[in-house]
This record gives structure tokens, sequence and C-alpha cells, in this order.
């Protein structure tokens, strides 16, 4: 009976082993995908000064397009003085570059600032960029060792299932059949170790005198409690 019990502890292993791989076949993509949308976020987040200083190159051409008309319209306004009449438009004319100066210097007034403002930006743009390139390799790093992992799913499934097939043309079908009853019953685990009186399927204790009997015995035992099937198996770590 230990034989066929030694059987069993052998095609519950195949069974847990199969059960987590195919767990990990679900949650690795899982985890993959929930990497790859943190660094996304993570990104964005670094590349914010990246960002300001865009807007501001920008609103800095802008302001730079704004000059350039200013200047030629200024220009313009010079030649027009050339053939002006009377005194009443000459002065209108002076006033109307006047106002044109004063918007102009405004404007270089905030493209001044803008530049001030971008070379400041710039400092922490490269050392974002830095940043963010150790990141990159890291989470690559990271990503290739759980696909790696993802990869070995298949062929370690595959071997515990061929193992599993094995196992079980040794088992005597009457056992077989009570296995997969009680494992069906109890999340998958149909035989469970028991240490110290106590079940590790259900965490319930056993009677004593089952607890000396399952020590002894060749026979078969269930737990009273969960019905798996048991062995007795020593935990005490060695000194």
């Amino acid at each position: 009976m230990k034989e066929k019990l030694l059987l069993l502890i052998s095609l519950q292993e195949c069974d847990t082993q199969l059960v987590k791989l195919s767990s990990k076949k679900i949650k690795l993509p899982e985890k993959i995908s929930k990497m790859e949308e943190d660094f996304r976020l993570y990104q964005e987040n670094v590349e914010q000064n990246k960002r300001k200083y865009d807007e501001l190159k920008v609103r800095r051409a802008e302001c730079e397009t704004k000059v350039k008309k200013l200047n030629e319209g200024m220009i313009k306004t010079k030649e027009r003085l050339l053939e002006v009449k009377n005194n009443k438009e000459y002065q209108a004319m002076l006033k109307e570059n006047e106002t044109a100066e004063k918007t102009r210097g405004d404007i270089e007034t905030q493209i001044i600032a803008l530049m001030e403002e971008m070379d400041k930006l710039s400092v922490l743009v490269k050392n974002d960029e830095e940043t963010l390139k150790q990141a990159g390799i890291k989470h690559e790093e990271e990503k290739k060792i759980i696909e790696d992992d993802l990869s070995a799913v298949d062929a370690d499934t595959v071997n515990w299932a061929s193992k599993r097939d094995g196992l079980q043309k040794t088992v005597p079908a009457d056992l077989l059949a009570q296995y997969e009853r009680v494992k069906k019953r109890n999340n998958g685990v149909g035989v469970i170790s028991v240490w110290k009186a106590v079940c590790n399927g259900c965490q319930m204790k056993i009677p004593p005198q089952l607890y000396n009997e399952l020590q002894r015995s060749n026979d078969l035992l269930s737990c009273p409690n969960c019905n798996r099937i048991m062995y007795f198996q020593n935990q005490e770590k060695s000194a």
C-alpha cells in the first residue's frame, strides 16, 4: 500500500505543477501588460519637462513670427512716410510706428524670458533622458525575465503532463477514481501531508488514534474533515 501512496503523492505533485503552469499561462501576460502600462505612465511623468520645453519652443516661435511681422510693417510705414503730404497723416504714421516698437519690445522681452526658462529646462530634460534611459533598460531586462518564464511554460507543461500520463497508468483504476473524486472536491488537492496531527489541507487536527495509525499503518487513510488521502510527513528541520 505504501507503494500506491507514493504513486498518488507523485501524481499529486504533477497535478499541482500543472495547475501552477496553467495559472502562469494566464498571469504572466497580464503581468507584462501591467508592466508596460506602468512604464508608460512613468515615462509620461518623467517627460513632463520635455513637454513643457516643447510648449515654450512653440511659444517662442510664435513670438518671433510676430516680431518679424511687426518689423516688416514698420519698414513699410517708414517707406510710406516719404510719400506723406500733410502733417496730420505724418504724425499718425509716427504714432503707428511708436506703438509697433513698444509691442515689439514687449514681445522681445517675452522671448528673452522664454529663452531663459528653456535654458533651465534643457538641463532638466537632459537629466530626465538619462533617467528614462536607465529605467528603460531595467524595464526591458525585467520584461525579458518574465517572457523567458512564459516561454518555458509550454515545455514544462508538456513534461509534467507526460509524467502524469505515465504515473496514471500505474495507479489502480479504483484508487485513481477515488483520488480524482477527492481532488475535485478539494480545490485540486487529493493527497495531503500530516504533521503533528494537523492536516496540511484543511488545517484541522485529526484524532490522536488516527494520527498514530497513520504513522504505523500501510492502509490508505483519509482526513475525517476534508476527506483528502493523508500521509505522514516528518517536517522537523534537520540540525
